[in-house]
C-alpha cells in the first residue's frame, strides 16, 4: 500500500516531488517506507542517529499518525532524514502516554533524497487501528512548509489558522486486512493494555 503526500496542510499541491510513504506487512509489525525529497532544512537534529529525540517535530520530518477511531488512540510515528525518531502513544487529541518507545529504522540519504525504513511492532498500534493519516514538515522560519496526505478541506480552513496534525477528525480509512489478509486479526498489545487499565 503507497501514499503519496501531494498537498499542504490546507489542501494546496506541494511544489516538489511528493513523499511516498509504503507500508507493508511484517510478522513483527508494519514495515514503513518513506521515499522523500531531501531539503536539509533545518539543519540535523544534536541528537543521536538511531534514538528517539524529543521535538523532533521542529525539525525536517514525515510522520504517520495510526488511530482507533472509537477510542481516540492512536500512534504518532516521526521519522527524520538524521536518523533521529519519536514515537508516542496518545489517548485523545495531543494526551501522551508514552513517548521515545525504540524502534528499527534504518536510512539512507542522497544528496537531493533520501530513504527510511522503520519496523513499527504491532504491539505499538491501538486496539482496533482504522484510520490513518500522514504529514511531512521541512523549512525554516518564514519557509516552513507543512504537508497532509489527508488535509483539512480548503472551505473548512479559517482566517489566520495554524497547521494542526492532531485534528483526528480529517483522517481516513485503514483496512490494515487489505495489506495483511481477511483472515488477520490484530495482536493485542501488552503496552496498551498496560496504560489504559
Amino acid at each position: 500500500m503507497e501514499f503519496l503526500i501531494e498537498h499542504t496542510w490546507d489542501g494546496l499541491p506541494v511544489s516538489h516531488e511528493p513523499v511516498s510513504i509504503g507500508l507493508r506487512p511484517d510478522n513483527a509489525g508494519l514495515l514503513m517506507e518513506i521515499r522523500a525529497p531531501f531539503f536539509n532544512d533545518p539543519p540535523a537534529p544534536p541528537g543521536e542517529p538511531g534514538k528517539p529525540f524529543g521535538g523532533l517535530w521542529d525539525y525536517e520530518v514525515v510522520e504517520a499518525f495510526f488511530l482507533s477511531d472509537r477510542s481516540e488512540q492512536y500512534l504518532e510515528v516521526e521519522l527524520c532524514p538524521h536518523g533521529q525518531y519519536l514515537l508516542l502513544l496518545l489517548s485523545g487529541r495531543r494526551k501522551a502516554l508514552k513517548e521515545q518507545l525504540p524502534l528499527e529504522f534504518e536510512v539512507t540519504r542522497m544528496e537531493t533524497r533520501w530513504e527510511g525504513k522503520a519496523l513499527l511492532p504491532w504491539s505499538y498500534f491501538p486496539p482496533c487501528t482504522d484510520k490513518f493519516n500522514a504529514f511531512a514538515i521541512h523549512g525554516s522560519g518564514e519557509e516552513r512548509k507543512y504537508e497532509a496526505l489527508y488535509p483539512v478541506p480548503p472551505h473548512q480552513v479559517q482566517e489566520g489558522q495554524e497547521p494542526d496534525f492532531h485534528r483526528l477528525e480529517f483522517f481516513k480509512d485503514l483496512n490494515l486486512k487489505e495489506l495483511t489478509g481477511e483472515d488477520w486479526k490484530q495482536p493485542e498489545s501488552d503496552i496498551w493494555k498496560s496504560l489504559t487499565k
